[in-house]
């Protein structure tokens, strides 16, 4: 299971580093993975200060922070 959910985390990464900013709620879906492997996923990202997050009327979106997207 770890190593599924630090699979993810790396093509997370990489689609943040080619879309930019994308809402949380369709990251599932634009990795065909299930939400709870995202959402840690996600959890791994943040905790190594990979990501950003911004929230805009009820809505949560992701980047990358910005020393990774250089």
């Amino acid at each position: 299971m770890k190593e599924k959910v630090g699979e993810t985390a790396g093509k997370i990464w990489k689609l943040l580093r080619k879309k930019g900013e994308v809402p949380i709620s369709q990251l599932p879906k634009l990795m065909d993975e299930k939400a709870v492997i995202v959402n840690q996923a996600l959890g791994w990202l943040a905790r190594e200060d990979k990501i950003n997050y911004r929230s805009v009327a009820n809505k949560t979106y992701v980047s990358l922070a910005e020393s990774e997207s250089k």
